[in-house]
């Protein structure tokens, strides 16, 4: 996902600065070439050899080293950049940033830099609540720099709140929000649903079905990497959302309903990938027929059908359905398009082991007014790419 671009990780003392070895090497796993500045009290915290065993490249901790592979190091290194991360960044580093101080290797390196430059600070809570260093913070937004704000929690002062340096997960999805994709959907408004949903028989038993979310997740993912406002509607799945991805969560058909009715009128695009459960049960009688078993005799009634709803009351959007299907895939999917007015069915087949759900790989008909294209039995997240290319066509 990284592949040919170059990551700056500036670390400076905090003790938060060991969670930056597995930043370092989530970057490098994704194919990023990552250089590590360290200031001099970042030495104390972690050894640079961790470092430069990670990224394969030398940290860099002194302006001076003769021992380097650029001209000038902090100009080089500037220029070749596409991001440039301060993690942790203390009160001082924030300091010396938001007031033009360069004297040392990280300073000047970043004040040579003329991409995204991304602060996120890690300290005790007073001193983050310190009104100069707030200061500090406002102006570095003011001249453009992305603050991450600080977790929450237990601080390695024994202090609770804010000041925790974030999970590695973020700070890595941070970099990968500005440099993964071109923001070729930057603007656009995109609502996703994804999972099952759940309808209760009664206070033990429900009525769902087996998807588990991964397409409908992996669409997210990689809309809000494109630069797309992202809501996701999900009903109950194991899956945890890519951090930034603003998501409801709902059981039933009808609450995914009220989420999506209350959501969809501002929205370009409407990506409706979650299975249905389509009935819930209306009553249910217990007959017992022996002594030591029952029999459940359920009355069913069908579930709104929010695919439906959306075609007869779409305006500006793009409406993209999903149809899963043992037999007869084309011609049903065919008869869901025109009935549902949707612009585009994304057809898929239980008939392998390798599609539908709960596997990695899919293989998706696209189908739309006009034709008819069948993609490649690939990954998930590779076919999240590609409906987003199909969508944008429209």
């Amino acid at each position: 996902m990284l592949k040919g671009k170059t990551v700056v990780l500036g670390i400076t003392g905090s003790i938060a600065a060991y969670k930056m070895a597995g930043v370092a090497h989530q970057l490098k796993k994704l194919g990023a070439d990552v250089h590590v500045i360290m200031t001099k009290n970042a030495l104390n915290i972690i050894n640079p050899i961790t470092f430069e065993t990670l990224t394969g490249n030398k940290c860099l901790v002194d302006t001076f080293d003769r021992n380097f592979e650029f001209k000038v190091e902090h100009v080089s290194l500037a220029k070749k950049a596409d991001i440039f991360m301060v993690a942790p960044a203390t009160a001082n580093i924030i300091g010396k940033i938001a007031n033009g101080i360069c004297d040392d290797m990280l300073t000047t390196t970043l004040f040579a830099f003329k991409g995204v430059k991304i602060i996120s600070p890690a300290m005790n809570t007073n001193m983050y609540d310190n009104p100069i260093l707030q200061d500090n913070l406002s102006k570095l937004r003011k001249y453009g720099y992305v603050i991450v704000e600080p977790a929450c929690g237990l601080l390695a002062c024994d202090d609770t709140g804010r000041g925790k340096l974030p999970d590695e997960e973020i700070l890595v999805a941070e970099i990968l929000k500005y440099i993964a994709f071109p923001h070729d959907l930057e603007g656009k408004n995109i609502l996703i649903t994804a999972g099952p949903t759940v309808e209760a028989i009664d206070p033990v038993r429900y009525i769902t079905n087996h998807s588990t979310g991964k397409m409908g997740y992996a669409i997210a993912k990689y809309a809000y990497l494109r630069g797309a406002n992202v809501l996701l509607i999900s009903g109950p799945t194991a899956i945890k959302e890519f951090p930034g991805i603003n998501k409801i969560d709902v059981k039933s058909a009808s609450d995914m309903f009220n989420s999506v009715r209350d959501n969809y009128k501002d929205m370009d695009y409407i990506i409706m990938s979650a299975a249905i459960a389509d009935y819930t049960p209306e009553e249910v009688a217990l007959n017992k027929i022996k002594k030591s078993d029952s029999d459940f005799a359920i009355k069913l009634k069908r579930t709104t059908d929010i695919l439906a709803f959306l075609g007869e009351n779409k305006t500006k959007q793009k409406l993209i359905g999903f149809s899963m299907e043992t037999e007869n895939m084309l011609e049903n999917s065919k008869k869901k398009l025109e009935k549902k007015n949707a612009d585009m069915i994304c057809a898929n087949s239980l008939s392998s082991p390798n599609t539908g759900f709960g596997v990695d790989t899919n293989q998706i008909t696209f189908i739309t007014k006009d034709n008819v294209l069948v993609s490649e039995l690939t990954s998930k997240e590779a076919l999240a790419n590609i409906i987003l290319d199909k969508a944008k066509e429209l």
